[in-house]
This record gives structure tokens, C-alpha cells and sequence, in this order.
């Protein structure tokens, strides 16, 4: 077995993130049996002293049934009434299975706002922690009923990863309908099973498509989220739901996608994957140079000019003279601070406005 292999099957620490497909149908809505296995596994991995947080797709799947509807809504406005229904079977559904074992739920709703701000960040982080250390089973999902086009996840995929970073994840497992990834589509009979992904070579030549009829990632947005969370030095395994209990238990099947080496610290991975960006700093070269080539911190003397409105401690973009952009991170100035900074070296600045633009403790090259 691989190293990434071990290393999900005897992590402490686990979110496993199920898709609308697993436990959800068009015609049926809800199904508890299938959402009852789930638990069954998941109690399996948590009776061997693992720690478990459930990321939880099915909201709008489990409303549409009791709503009448037989296609997953287009509109935003139809898509957030059945979730508002479907929260509540779902909380309740995930609520009363894990009640046959004697644990309580606790529901956990995000929206990108509240990954993306610090303070809402943090908030969500202490939330999930209190949770667990109180013996509760955190289920989160996207909060559906107020997200809006611009404030979405885009999927719970990339939900799952997010929140396997802010709780310290030692693995995240994707179940799906899927049983992993391959190198084409394996509707078509000539496509095959990828089984480790240890560096981007391993996936020259994939093609990965959108979502289903009840759910919106599909494996693009689940290969996403595996490459952002084990880019982050988080272990995943994606697989099938119908195969939980392997996932859960000795990791033997699916995909599995190593993790970098050294963990990324939670400040850099909220600049670099989570935050919203405010504003854009354009680089010169030889600025460029040293933020990406040498870890340096961006000083005023190399950026060129600068875009949006933004305040210290916000996000900004770094582009360099062609137009790309090569980094991420926290701007010390608001733009009307900086404004008149830009171009000046350190020591022409008064003594007040001398320390870094972007601190390289702060900044993060991509």
C-alpha cells in the first residue's frame, strides 16, 4: 500500500464529504437507507478513534420532492427555496441516524464570505472546533439559502477541502457516485483507473467533466479540490459512496492524491486559496524577481502601479510586467496610503511608512 494510502486510512483527523448523488434521488428525494450506511461506515472510523467532520451536499436534491419539482432548478430563487426545505430533512435525516449511536449532530452553514473574510473565518474554525471537542458530529453544507451567484463555493467539493485545512484535517475523503478518476470516460469502456496521483505529470491527458442531474461539481471540481487540499499537505482519497466502507477503512480503493511535504500554516493557505482578492499591485521585474526567485517582501520601489479599492490587511493580487499574475497577499497601506508610495525606496519614505507593502510572511507566489 502507498504512503498516502496509509496515511488516510490511520488519520486522526478525517472530512469526508458526500455528494448529492450518494444520498439523494430526482424521483425519491432523500434516501434514508443509503444515508444510513453512510453513518454505519462513518461510526466504524469513529469507534477506531478517528475524529470525523461531514461535509454534506443534498440540500437542494432533498427539496425538491416535497416541493414537487422533478428537474434540480436553473434559477437561483427556485434553487434557494428548495433548499430551505431540504436543510431541514437533511439536518434531521443526518441527525436521527447518528442518533442510533448515541451522537449528537451539530449543523455547521457556510458561505464563501465566511471562509473568505479572516474574522468569519475564524469564527467558523472555533465553531467546528467546539463542536468536536463537546463529542458532537459536525455536518456542514453551503448555506444555499442565502448564497448568492458571486458569494458561492461553486460546489461542496471545494467546501470539503476548505474546511479539511481549518480544522487540521490529517485526510479528506470525496464520496460520490464515482469510484475514481480516470483517463477518460469510463461510460465508453476504454478508459482507466488512475489509481495514485503523486505530482501534475500523473494527470497530463485528463479530461474531467461537470456535474450530474442533482449535483453541480462533477469530477472537475472533485479533482480540483483534491489537487487544493493535498496542495495544502492534506491526503485524499476519492472514490464511490458505494464503497464507504473501504474508503473509511483500509483506503484500498479509488484515487489517492499524495500531499505536498511541508503543511501550508493556515494564514498562507487563507491568502492563497480562501481570501477574496480587493485590489491588483503590478510588479517590475526585477520586484518580481525577488518576490517569487527569493522570498523577499514587496517593498514600494518595485510596484509599477495599482488597481481597486482596498484597506491594510486586505488580499491583493501581484502582476508582473507581462500581465500574469504571480502572487497573493495581505497589503500593509490602504490604496490612498499607498497611492503616493509607489516607486519611492524605503529610505526616501518617512519613517512611519517604511516597513513592507506585502510582508513575505504574508505573501504567497503561485
Amino acid at each position: 500500500m502507498s504512503d498516502t494510502r496509509e496515511a488516510v486510512a490511520g488519520a486522526r483527523r478525517v472530512v469526508v464529504k458526500i455528494g448529492s448523488s450518494a444520498i439523494t434521488s430526482l424521483v425519491g428525494g432523500l434516501d434514508r437507507d443509503r444515508l444510513d450506511r453512510l453513518v454505519d461506515a462513518l461510526e466504524g472510523r469513529m469507534r477506531g478513534g478517528s475524529d470525523v467532520v461531514v461535509v454534506s451536499s443534498g440540500a437542494v436534491g432533498a427539496g425538491l420532492a416535497p416541493l414537487g419539482l422533478t428537474v434540480r432548478p436553473r434559477d437561483l430563487a427556485t434553487k434557494q427555496a428548495a433548499a430551505s426545505v431540504g436543510q431541514l430533512a437533511l439536518a434531521h435525516a443526518w441527525g436521527t441516524s447518528f442518533a442510533r449511536y448515541g451522537r449528537t449532530v451539530g449543523q455547521v452553514l457556510l458561505t464563501a464570505d465566511d471562509i473568505a473574510r479572516r474574522t468569519q473565518h475564524r469564527n467558523a474554525q472555533r465553531t467546528l472546533d467546539r463542536l468536536r471537542a463537546l463529542h458532537a458530529v459536525p455536518v456542514v453544507n453551503e448555506n444555499d439559502t442565502v448564497a448568492t451567484a458571486e458569494l458561492r463555493f461553486g460546489d461542496n467539493d471545494r467546501l470539503a477541502a476548505l474546511v479539511a485545512h481549518l480544522v487540521g484535517a490529517d485526510a479528506l475523503i470525496l464520496l460520490s457516485d464515482v469510484d475514481g478518476l480516470y483517463d477518460g470516460d469510463p461510460r465508453k469502456g476504454d478508459a482507466h483507473l488512475i489509481a495514485e496521483v503523486t505530482s501534475p505529470e500523473d494527470l497530463d491527458g485528463v479530461v474531467a467533466g461537470s456535474g450530474g442531474a442533482l449535483g453541480t461539481g462533477g469530477m472537475a471540481s472533485k479533482l480540483s479540490a483534491a489537487r487544493l487540499a493535498a496542495d495544502s499537505g492534506v491526503p485524499v482519497l476519492l472514490t464511490a459512496a458505494s464503497q464507504a466502507d473501504r474508503a473509511l477503512g483500509a483506503a484500498d480503493v479509488g484515487t489517492a492524491f499524495a500531499p505536498r511535504p511541508d503543511r501550508m500554516s493556515a494564514r498562507r493557505f487563507w491568502v492563497r486559496h480562501a481570501a477574496d482578492t480587493h485590489g491588483t499591485l503590478h510588479l517590475d521585474a526585477g520586484a518580481v524577481r525577488a518576490v517569487v526567485e527569493r522570498r523577499r517582501s514587496l517593498l514600494a520601489a518595485g510596484i509599477t502601479g495599482m488597481s481597486g479599492r482596498f484597506h491594510g490587511g486586505d488580499v491583493v493580487a501581484l502582476v508582473g510586467p507581462d500581465g500574469r499574475t504571480v502572487g497573493r497577499g495581505v497589503v500593509a497601506y490602504d490604496a490612498a496610503e499607498l497611492d503616493w508610495m509607489i516607486g519611492f525606496s524605503t529610505q526616501q519614505l518617512p519613517a512611519d511608512l517604511q516597513r513592507p507593502v506585502v510582508h513575505a510572511d504574508d505573501l504567497v507566489t503561485l
